[in-house]
């Protein structure tokens, strides 16, 4: 049996509403269970984003994702910011809020990025305190998403799955657990994927994310272009059978395809999860030794040299716990 997640519902399968999708989907209205939305590019009131979000409200259940709150950087998350999603929120309907496990910027100025954090137990207490604070200051249960990563601090010293799990029980908030994003990560850092999807908190992951990405042998680029790949669904299915039914959506950022591309994707992620859902019934796996060890290879690095280094965690000092 599924534990309880977090009170939240499983939405089903879903798609990241883009502008060039707009006329099709609100004319069309094609079989999505949800769609997902950018929070900041909604969330200051009228005009013709707010025609176009009334539009997505009256076909489907909405889910609002930012990508500005930088939780982890040395200001303090804004008093003004969070009081405008809560209010956007509250309109919207959504069942939670979500954001990213990253910093943004300081002093004022916001770098457009969602840059890496250093896994610190004081890094750990410092984002679980404000996760804590902005799941109340939106009056919305809220979830953080592991983010891709091209760097690392020395100053780490705790894995990537134990920095989030740990927020996640301190602040009591949820986890939106991309999957590509492990597999970037676990490429461009000569980490395990198989070992981050089965260690993360599976009864937090209150939503899941599958993109593309694009891959330029040394190192990986979280894209939001093309298809997922088969690596990234045999990880997918993985998560599937050890969390349970959870919410899934596509995203497709870059290279934006026709809809029924993005729809046959969305499909795709569907029977993925079916697959996986029968056979965590059944008390089986759909991930097999095999599919284990081609998903570790698939994430290494295609040069000798970063071969020499792929075993196991590298990034960071020596390990410790996060009290």
């Amino acid at each position: 049996m599924t534990r309880p997640r977090l009170g939240l519902p499983d939405l089903g399968v879903g798609v990241g509403l883009r502008v060039p999708h707009y006329r099709r989907v609100f004319a069309e209205r094609p079989p999505i269970d949800f769609v997902e939305v950018i929070s900041e590019n909604f969330m200051l009131g009228g005009g013709r984003p707010r025609h176009h979000l009334d539009r997505a409200l009256e076909s489907y259940p909405l889910v609002a994702h930012g990508v500005s709150l930088g939780i982890g950087g040395p200001d303090e998350p804004d008093a003004t910011y969070l009081a405008r999603l809560r209010d956007f929120a509250a309109n919207t309907g959504t069942p939670w809020v979500s954001d990213h496990f990253c910093w943004c910027g300081a002093g004022g100025a916001h770098l457009h990025d969602l840059l890496p954090l250093p896994f610190t137990p004081e890094l750990v207490r410092r984002v679980a305190d404000r996760a804590r604070r902005v799941q109340d200051a939106i009056d919305r249960p809220f979830a953080l998403e592991n983010t891709s990563s091209y760097l690392t601090y020395r100053s780490s010293v705790l894995a990537e799955w134990e920095f989030i799990g740990e927020i996640a029980e301190r602040a009591n908030i949820g986890l939106l657990f991309d999957v590509n994003n492990v597999f970037v990560t676990a490429y461009n850092h000569g980490i395990d994927p198989i070992e981050f999807v089965r260690r993360v908190p599976h009864d937090r992951i209150v939503q899941i994310h599958l993109a593309g990405h694009t891959n330029f042998g040394t190192h990986v680029i979280d894209t939001h272009g093309g298809h997922v790949i088969d690596p990234v669904w045999a990880l997918y299915r993985l998560t599937i059978e050890l969390a349970g039914s959870v919410s899934t959506l596509i995203e497709w950022d870059d290279d934006i395809p026709e809809l029924e591309v993005l729809l046959a994707e969305a499909e795709r992620a569907r029977s993925e999860r079916d697959r996986a859902l029968a056979a965590r019934q059944a008390g089986s796996t759909s991930v097999d030794d095999r599919a284990i060890a081609a998903v570790r290879e698939a994430a290494r690095p295609g040069t000798s040299e970063r071969d020499a280094v792929w075993h196991g965690w590298v990034q960071g000092g020596p390990r410790e716990a996060a009290e």
